[in-house]
């Protein structure tokens, strides 16, 4: 019997996003919850109850500021690069029509985030950055607070805050839209 460690490659082929895309298409990835993070097809972590009534207190705040000025995406496909697709918690996109191909511009990137903070902060903040996605917010539901990314570059963002309780989100772009933390973490 062959030994799996004898044909491992020596630097493994990332998967492009059109052939993900193409995967999506054909129904094989039918059922999981996955998203394609620089060329890998990775798991993504299940919602528990505080993960999604924030994204409900998110998803009415967001959605009644920006009326008229751009998208409110909630868990939706963001083209980031070719070898990105992420399924972020909210992706505020210029205005469009996005029913030919999802996006590849966002102003903003949200990610609520428990069990999946490690890579929330990590690889995901590293490719929204590479997109040169102006602002990047993890509402860390663990410590109750929100990590705020600014200033993208091509290997991450410049600029890391973290904002408590007692503070306040602005949106980059639309700097007359400011959201209270204590709006959005469960109580």
């Amino acid at each position: 019997m062959l030994d799996p460690r004898e044909i491992v490659p020596e630097t493994a082929r990332p998967l492009r996003r059109s052939e993900y895309d193409q995967l999506v298409q054909l129904g094989l990835l039918e059922g999981e919850r996955v998203e394609l993070l620089e060329g890998v097809i990775v798991q993504m972590s299940p919602h528990g109850p505080p993960h999604d009534s924030t994204i409900e207190r998110l998803n009415e705040l967001l959605v009644l500021a920006l009326r008229g000025r751009a998208k409110v995406r909630v868990q939706s496909a963001f083209a980031a690069s070719d070898h990105s697709e992420p399924e972020p918690d909210f992706a505020i996109v210029p205005p469009g029509q996005y029913d030919r191909e999802h996006p590849r511009v966002a102003w903003l990137i949200i990610e609520v985030s428990e069990s999946s903070l490690k890579k929330d902060s990590g690889a995901k903040a590293r490719v929204y950055a590479a997109s040169a996605v102006e602002a990047y917010w993890v509402v860390n539901l663990v410590d109750r607070v929100v990590e705020v990314f600014t200033q993208p570059q091509s290997s991450g963002y410049a600029v890391r805050e973290t904002v408590g309780l007692g503070g306040s989100l602005t949106v980059v772009r639309f700097p007359d839209v400011t959201i209270a933390v204590k709006d959005v973490l469960p109580a």
